[in-house]
């Protein structure tokens, strides 16, 4: 079965990751079948590019991506979306008590 996942490449305390079609009994870094595009870490705005129409390509054929790889690929469907650790949650209403009489 084919996995869609991220390889690490980069140095030591600097992670990039290459985003890859690999067989699911490869290990992390080993043997892929194609280079699907990045992920850098480093980088605020735009992070990651990916090529839609071979993801879609290795989908359509029983690939599974991972859970990291599916947030990346539901953002560069639709740009609109935030990752999910940059919205904000709103606090909890304080309410307020009433004066003791």
């Amino acid at each position: 079965m084919v996995k869609i996942r991220m390889r690490r490449t980069g140095c030591k305390n600097h992670a990039a990751y290459r985003i890859v079609a690999a067989d699911e009994r490869s290990p992390r870094d080993g043997k892929f079948l194609e280079i699907l595009g990045w992920y850098d870490t480093a980088l605020k705005d735009n992070n990651f590019k990916l090529d839609i129409e071979r993801v879609d390509h290795w989908l359509s054929k029983g690939a599974k991506p991972s859970e990291t790889v599916a947030s990346l690929i539901r953002r560069a469907k639709n740009p609109a979306l935030k990752p999910h650790h940059a919205v904000k949650a709103k606090a909890p209403a304080k309410k307020e008590e009433a004066p003791a009489a």
